[in-house]
Formats: C-alpha cells, sequence, structure tokens
C-alpha cells in the first residue's frame, strides 16, 4: 500500500509531482529505491543521485591539533537547542575528548573522560539540564603526515562540516576544497573511487531514459557516455567545477598550486534521518483521496 508519508519522502528526494511520485511508488511496490530509478527512467526525476532527507537538528565540528583531526555530529531535537551555549560546549568536549585518543567506533568513544565525566554520562547530565534527548552520533578520527595539511570548513553554523586531507602545505588552498567539499557535496574523491555497481546501475539508467526519448539508437552509447561524465562531474570532487572558477576543474585547481587531494569527509547535520511528521502527511493524504 502506497501510503502519504511514501509520496512525501519519494517528493522530497525528487523533486517529483505528488501524482508522479504516487505511480512511481504503485509501480514498483512500494520500494523507494526502484521508485526512484523508474521516475528517472521515465525522465520524470533528473537527480544524479538520491537526496538524503535532513531532518534532525544539532551540532557538527571539526577540531584540527598538529597532525590529528577529527569530526563529530551531535544531535538534538530541535534547532534552538542546537544554538544554546550549553549544547554547543558539550560537542566542542566531545570533539576535544575524541581528538586526543584512539578510539575506533562510537562505543569506545562514550567511555572516554571528558571533563572529568564520560562522554556518556555527560551526555546524560546535559540531556536533565536541557530537557531535550540528544544523541551522539557519529565521528571520524584522520591524521596526517609532516608534508601534509588539513583542510576544515564550518557553514550555516556547524550545519554542514567538512574535513579534508591534502598533500602540500597550502592552508589556503586546502580551506578553498574545505569549502567545495561543503557547498557542492561529492560522494567519491575520483571516478575510480565510484563502485563499479554504481557505475552499471547510473549506465542502465541514463540508457533506459535515452531510449524512452526516442533517441537515435545508434547514438544511444555516445549520449549515455556523455551524460555519464556529467553524473561524475556531479559526484566526484576531482570532476566538479571548481565553486571560485567554475570553468576549472577541482582537479586542475589543486594540481596549479602543487597539492593533491588525499581523502575527505563531509557531515551534514541529520542527513538520512526522520523527523517527526508534520501535518504535511495529512494534506498529501486528503489529496491522494481526493
Amino acid at each position: 500500500m502506497v501510503t502519504a508519508n511514501m509520496v512525501k519522502e519519494l517528493r522530497e528526494q525528487t523533486g517529483a509531482g505528488m501524482l508522479d511520485c504516487k505511480k512511481a511508488l504503485t509501480e514498483t511496490n512500494g520500494n523507494m529505491e526502484d521508485a526512484i530509478t523508474w521516475l528517472r527512467e521515465k525522465g520524470i526525476s533528473k537527480a544524479a543521485k538520491k537526496q538524503t532527507r535532513i531532518a534532525a537538528e544539532g551540532l557538527a565540528c571539526a577540531k584540527v591539533d598538529g597532525n590529528k583531526a577529527v569530526i563529530v555530529e551531535v544531535n538534538s531535537e530541535t534547532d534552538f537547542v542546537a544554538k544554546n551555549p550549553e549544547f554547543v560546549s558539550l560537542v566542542d568536549s566531545v570533539a576535544t575528548a575524541i581528538l586526543n585518543s584512539g578510539v575506533k567506533n562510537i562505543e569506545e568513544a562514550m567511555k572516554l573522560k571528558a571533563d572529568e565525566t564520560t562522554i556518556e554520562e555527560m551526555i546524560t547530565q546535559k540531556i536533565a539540564t536541557i530537557g531535550e534527548k540528544l544523541s551522539f552520533r557519529r565521528f571520524e578520527l584522520l591524521e596526517k603526515e609532516e608534508n601534509q595539511v588539513f583542510g576544515t570548513y564550518s557553514h550555516m553554523g556547524g550545519r554542514i562540516v567538512t574535513l579534508a586531507v591534502l598533500e602540500g602545505n597550502n592552508e589556503e588552498v586546502a580551506k578553498d576544497v574545505a569549502m567545495q567539499i561543503a557547498a557542492m557535496r561529492p560522494l567519491y574523491l575520483d571516478k575510480d573511487s565510484v563502485p563499479e555497481e554504481r557505475v552499471e546501475k547510473e549506465k542502465a539508467i541514463l540508457t533506459e531514459q535515452a531510449e524512452n526519448e526516442g533517441l537515435d539508437s545508434n547514438k544511444l552509447p555516445m549520449i549515455v557516455n556523455g551524460r555519464l561524465n556529467k553524473f561524475f562531474e556531479e559526484v566526484c570532487l576531482l570532476d566538479q567545477g571548481f565553486v571560485k572558477e567554475n570553468k576549472m576543474k577541482v582537479s586542475k585547481y589543486v594540481e596549479s598550486k602543487g597539492m593533491k587531494i588525499l581523502s575527505f569527509v563531509r557531515y551534514e547535520v541529520g542527513e538520512g534521518m526522520e523527523k517527526k511528521e508534520e501535518n504535511f502527511a495529512d494534506e498529501v493524504q486528503k489529496q491522494i483521496n481526493g
């Protein structure tokens, strides 16, 4: 059964109309991934990648100390609490504690000492004083060599935070790269980083899409390859146009500065998480029933 919430989610992820979303879900027996593919094959949804839902509130933070860096995300129920100095201090304490450790997962991190207690106890105490459910969602620790540099960038008060590692010593270039990652949402470093399964699925979708457009079958391989390159330009950091000079690819910009991007992490608060449903779902259901 296709529900209003399913239609709403598909709309948010694809930008397609409500009736098209309902038909896509009906045709695919309610399978969200298949419905996205169905819409793209019909040319209704032109999104080159699934846009994750940004729902939960909270704060992300990146800290650097010498050759170590950490990026963390801690969630709250409301944006109001996310801006609370007490909550901001909590996130900073969590990041500092992890930065000075060698923990490998959340379970280990929760037992770390922070401000004369553990991270787990500190979060429990803040829940009691702030009055909202708080959760430590994720973190990543990165290390660099002496001939490498970190680049960090925070956008929208910590809603989007990025951390990159580059070979070279130009911190300004590293910051530019971190800003690029925040703005353009790359999923992979380069074409070689894209899983073969993802590439093959994209090819299949683009081929079906081109066939449905009635294009010359002899030109299909060329057309599909052209569109596949556009897909890479969107999801691969090195193939993206540089935000400060769009005619130049990120790879060329970095090379021109004698640098090389090694890895990156991008956190957007709440991505992929569910939020309390508003009245919009009821509104959609009424339109479907109507």
